[in-house]
């Protein structure tokens, strides 16, 4: 499956990286493969991959960079918990206490409108 993304979160020393998906599911894991040749991705870079599931993870497969640093700052804006946070619920997990902040629902898109904002942010 085709999918566009975020990267949150990268390691250029291993080349590894978290992507944020259009499709608001889990997050996408990114290891090259031996066959691939590897890109370098940076947090906030938009990237195209192929998308794959092995054992209930979701992989990123051949990254294609479609703008270097378009979201930069995107993975403080998340961790600050930044927008509509009226229903969020306080757990007790073995690490402490985190605040779960849920995504706003998904919009269905009838058609693209002129905006130049890209539909993740939304």
């Amino acid at each position: 499956m085709d999918m566009f993304g975020v990267v949150l979160w990268s390691d250029r020393k291993d080349n590894k990286a978290v992507i944020w998906c259009e499709d608001h599911g889990d997050l996408a894991f990114y290891r090259p493969c031996c066959e691939e040749a590897g890109v370098s991705l940076d947090t906030g870079d938009w990237v195209q991959f192929d998308l794959t599931t092995e054992r209930d993870m979701r992989l990123a497969h051949n990254p294609r960079l479609v703008a270097e640093g378009a979201y930069a700052g995107i993975a403080d804006v998340l961790g600050r918990g930044e927008g509509d946070t009226t229903d969020t619920t306080t757990t007790h997990g073995r690490d402490g206490v985190a605040e779960v902040i849920p995504f706003r629902p998904v919009r269905s898109r009838t058609k693209r409108g002129a905006s130049s904002a890209h539909p993740m942010l939304a």
